[in-house]
């Protein structure tokens, strides 16, 4: 694959959004009790540190001056208690914000990962997997802290700012307007910044998607990598991706670090100058050292809560990208879903009926073009034809995975956009070429459309569909534990497991889509009893380039040009010496 495949970034809303985080703030509502109560927590505890600089201006200007051991010893005491309080509180206040932003990331997760479960084929083959993954993973993350610390915070550190201005005023209303001096000195600051700064992590979170998605799928293609000795092509690449995540990270730090440095320049001059006309001011007698000392105190305080506003101001913009991407996959349209007057498939019977049906995967480029049949209940169909012609489109069509265009899909009569999608295809089983194993055991495998199945159906299963002679074999029989994708198995072995799986369910209608492909020929011959007990008293849709595996179907139909060429069973075919003819006979050839 080439290296400009990957470094194709997704487009951001140029913009700061500030509606990601409203609908973001639904997530944070169901736990409004608790974080009302840290914010309690935290007001309480910031509200009694705000004494110590008035406790300090006592000790200051009466207790040590008078020589009161009484006062002071008091005044320490209450100083300790006074942060003591404020270390309980924090103490009390983080461990329940843990509690809430495990339970955000939980519940963000969970509705992304339901909401991908319900996304068509479409969606998945027009984006590669690990972009997709680093959004359930990665990002859900990153953001969460930032849905529940991040906005308490702004609400804690703008209470903890105003008790911080009410207190110093309080104190002497003269030197805080120096403090207050320097606020549009920093608001200005910020307001440079944050443009850079989106811009920035954007590109971060772009870089790390690219490179996500490479790393996916390079781990999935693992052989292949090692068949074509691509190691070193492969490598140079990650390492191109890897450097623009570095670079881009590198970039994006540069500016966040200029945030806390620049507005602890602006409080150190600011204190600077409380101390520079406090001095001045003092000398001439009308302010007392405890004042001035206690105003430095509330200065530092004061730019606290603004350093820290910052900080979190940082976060909002580091992860905003992440929550745009979060809340687009959220937002992805459902195009295969339940009618709003949806009702349950009723027991399947198998007839099958297309009504001009027309379908195309992208605008322009049809594929079905006014394809019309009627398909028996309990008959076998064969669909052959050339690669592309539309052979998997029409059982895909079948199991609604795509949404036809125009005309009508009918299951014993009933249009199947009427009815719900768990009802429908919970009566139906699909065989592909591409036999999908989960990682556990075999047993659980074959038991995955029907969970309640016992051991013995599982046996039985795998028994018809000549699967228990290697299955048996196996160290732990049906409890062995099978690696992801079913490393372990080899492609036939995967495929018969699938054979189980579907024969388990017990489907109305079945489609094998290239279902033997992977199974030598004396497996497939010894299969071919279990095969005609799954196709018995059911309707079945089969695509086979192995033509001698259908020729005992009821209809073949041959598909090309967006529509049904021939049909008929292979006796007429054979008689009429079309396309079908012409197929069947060079495949004869090739084996001759």
């Amino acid at each position: 694959m080439a290296r400009n495949t990957y470094k194709v970034d997704e487009a951001y809303e140029e913009e700061f959004n500030l509606r990601q985080l409203m609908v973001a703030s639904s997530y944070v509502k169901r736990y409004a009790g608790k974080m009302i109560f840290a914010i309690i927590l935290s007001g309480l505890g910031g509200i009694a540190g705000l004494f110590g600089p008035v406790i300090t201006k006592k000790a200051l200007d009466e207790a040590i001056p008078n020589k009161d051991m009484h006062q002071l010893i008091v005044l320490v005491f209450v100083l300790v208690g006074v942060f003591a309080v404020g270390i309980l509180f924090t103490t009390i206040r983080s461990y329940t914000m843990i509690n809430v932003s495990q339970k955000i990331i939980y519940d963000i997760r969970k509705d992304l990962f339901e909401h991908l479960q319900k996304l068509s084929f479409q969606y998945y083959d027009d984006r590669p997997h690990g972009k997709i993954l680093i959004r359930v993973v990665n990002y859900v993350n990153s953001v969460s802290d930032m849905l529940s610390n991040g906005l308490i915070n702004v609400v804690l550190e703008t209470l903890n700012l105003i008790f911080i201005v009410i207190f110093m005023f309080a104190v002497d209303v003269q030197l805080s307007l120096i403090i207050v001096l320097g606020v549009p000195v920093l608001a200005f600051f910020m307001s440079w910044i944050k443009k850079h700064q989106r811009r920035a992590w954007r590109a971060v979170s772009n870089k790390n998607s690219n490179l996500n998605a490479y790393l996916q799928e390079n781990i999935v293609g693992a052989r292949i990598t090692q068949i074509f000795a691509r190691e070193d092509e492969n490598a140079e690449i990650f390492d191109e991706l890897s450097g623009e995540c570095k670079d881009a990270w590198m970039w994006a730090v540069r500016y966040s670090n200029m945030v806390w440095p620049g507005i602890d320049i602006i409080g150190v001059i600011v204190r600077a100058a409380i101390y520079l006309c406090g001095l001045v001011i003092f000398a001439a007698g009308s302010k007392s050292l405890g004042t001035i000392v206690a105003i430095s105190g509330y200065a530092a305080r004061f730019w606290q809560p603004i350093m820290n506003l910052g900080n979190i101001f940082n976060g909002f913009i580091n992860n905003i990208s992440y929550l745009e991407r979060i809340f687009e996959t959220m937002n992805e349209k459902i195009t295969v879903d339940d009618a709003e007057d949806a009702t349950q498939m009723p027991p399947i019977k198998g007839n099958v009926t297309f009504e001009n049906v027309h379908f195309s995967y992208e605008e322009g480029k049809e594929v079905l073009h006014d394809v019309s049949f009627e398909v028996k209940a309990g008959e076998s169909i064969a669909l052959v034809g050339p690669t592309g012609a539309g052979k998997s489109t029409i059982v895909n069509l079948v199991s609604r995975f795509y949404n036809v265009d125009s005309g009508r899909v009918l299951i014993d009569g009933v249009d199947i956009s009427k009815v719900t999608l768990k009802s429908l295809r919970s009566q139906m089983g699909i065989m592909l070429q591409d036999s999908f194993i989960f990682s556990g055991t075999i047993a659980d495998n074959i038991r995955y459309g029907k969970l309640d199945a016992s051991l013995d159906e599982i046996k039985k299963a795998a028994k018809t569909v000549c699967a228990a002679s290697f299955i048996d074999d196996m160290q732990d029989g049906y409890d062995t534990e099978v690696k992801e994708r079913g490393s372990s198995l080899s492609q036939g072995q995967k495929q018969l497991i699938s054979f189980a799986r579907t024969l388990l369910s017990d489907p109305a209608i079945l489609v094998l889509d290239e279902a033997t492909s992977s199974i030598d020929v004396q497996t497939e011959r010894a299969l071919q009893n279990g095969l005609n007990a799954m196709l018995e008293g059911r309707t079945s849709f089969i695509i086979a380039h192995r033509l001698s595996t259908i020729r005992n179907c009821d209809k073949i139909m041959y598909i090309d040009d967006g529509g049904i060429v021939e049909c008929g069973n292979h006796d007429e075919l054979m008689a009429k010496k079309g396309l079908y003819y012409k197929l069947y006979t060079s495949q004869l050839d090739d084996i001759a």
